[in-house]
């Protein structure tokens, strides 16, 4: 038994590919690659798959963590030479690693995400609406019916340069721990500022250090 980790890039051509579907596109692609993979016990067995943090339909990103079991140890090699060939458009593999079959799993691990924020059009009085939002004392918002705070989940928000077209950027950290994750729609919502107009790309992960 070997657990694989794989940090991986979610591109432009995977953007409107839900957490699911990118589920399966993982299973085609490991069997497309003929990779001995894992399955779960009973009635549906299912791949052993396990993705550090969903992204949010429309977002891209460079730093995607997915642990995959496979039946026997092989080499980052061996799987780097089988893998390659048959990834989808859209998805990009940054890196190889095996993790301890033991380990915590990847969803518990994770504390912060980083997003870098491109505007598409000019947001008036940008600075002011990221001065509020860190000035605030609360942010009252609702999730699926039930009210929460946004604001300790925000750790992080600046204006950092522009693109090279010229558009408004902005850097975010939020939690994103199990049951406190913040979302950069709704940040964007509390500056009342239209997730149309901006594209969102996840930069990093903040993964908690052992001991």
């Amino acid at each position: 038994m070997m657990r694989l980790r794989l940090t991986f890039s979610k591109t432009e051509a995977m953007r409107y590919t839900g957490h699911l579907d990118l589920h399966r596109a993982w299973e085609r692609t490991f069997r497309r690659a003929r990779l001995p993979l894992a399955y779960s016990q009973g009635f549906h067995p299912q791949p052993r798959f396990s993705l550090a943090c969903a992204l949010p339909l429309g977002y891209t990103s460079e730093c995607e963590l997915i642990d995959i079991w496979l039946e026997q140890e092989m080499t980052l090699a061996e799987i780097q030479a089988a893998l390659i060939p048959a990834l989808p458009p859209g998805i990009q593999i940054e890196s190889y690693a095996a993790a301890e079959l033991n380990a915590p799993a990847l969803q518990t691990q994770v504390q912060s995400a980083h997003y870098g924020l491109t505007f598409l059009e000019p947001v008036a009085g940008l600075a002011q609406a990221i001065a509020d939002l860190l000035a605030a004392e609360k942010l009252p918002r609702e999730r699926r019916g039930k009210p929460y705070d946004l604001r300790p989940l925000i750790e992080a928000a600046e204006q950092i340069a522009p693109d090279e077209e010229g558009h408004a950027r902005v850097h975010l950290q939020l939690a994103a721990r199990e049951n406190a994750t913040g979302r950069p729609d709704e940040v964007l919502n509390a500056m009342q500022i239209a997730i149309e107009i901006v594209r969102v790309h996840r930069t990093g992960l903040v993964i908690a250090q052992k001991g």
